[in-house]
């Protein structure tokens, strides 16, 4: 999450989330191609699932609040394919092919479209973890223009490590095509009034997952 409109943990105004009672997987049939087309295109390996979300959070605010959540697909699935050459503006904007299309040399089969994709994220570690359950720590301040997956209103808070979740893909590089740069994970937990303040419950706790680069001991 780089500081954009889609980092909204403690933002006020936005009323309260209510669950749709027997919710179906698409509300219409445009959605279901768009997740069709997701799939499809990931199937390529062009980029990974945090350039993903990456390209879904640098969308203009106005435009990020105003989509639905398949259009947020979508519109994030049109800046990936114009960034790695696949479509032009152009072609966009006039909606239909304006050059020959680049030769990917990967096929998507039927039986392929058949078989869930399940990723490992997981990754053997370079050097022991740092931390263990029980230790205290406190976050980095960050304020990265790229990709993080270390929320705004949990930055500079102290917290106790809860689990250790193993070694994994970094997201941060991994939205970059910089590489798995493989780094440990933790469970840490935070006290409401250490994230919102003195007026929060005093009851409630708070647990994020947060990866070795963004905790430092406390």
């Amino acid at each position: 999450m780089s500081n954009t409109i889609h980092d909204m943990g403690g933002m006020h105004g936005f009323g309260p989330v209510v669950a749709e009672p027997h919710e179906p997987p698409f509300h219409s049939a445009w959605e279901g191609r768009v997740y069709a087309m997701q799939r499809a295109m990931g199937f390529t390996g062009m980029w990974t699932i945090d350039g993903g979300r990456a390209s879904l959070e640098t969308l203009p605010p106005l435009t990020y609040l105003a989509a639905s959540y398949y259009e947020r697909w979508f519109l994030g699935l049109e800046k990936r394919l114009v960034a790695h050459g696949l479509v032009g503006d152009d072609e966009l904007a006039a909606g239909r092919s304006l050059r020959p299309g680049l030769r990917l040399n990967r096929k998507l089969t039927l039986e392929d479209a058949k078989t869930p994709q399940y990723l490992r994220y997981d990754r053997p570690a370079a050097a022991a973890a740092r931390f263990k359950p029980g230790d205290a720590v406190r976050t980095r301040n960050l304020n990265p223009t790229t990709h993080t997956r270390l929320p705004r209103y949990a930055r500079d808070k102290r917290g106790t490590v809860e689990a250790v979740r193993g070694c994994h893909v970094f997201p941060d590089s991994a939205a970059l095509g910089a590489g798995d740069d493989p780094q440990w994970l933790y469970t840490v937990a935070f006290a409401a009034r250490e994230l919102w303040g003195e007026d929060a419950d005093p009851a409630i706790r708070v647990s994020i997952e947060a990866f070795e680069p963004y905790l430092i001991p406390a």
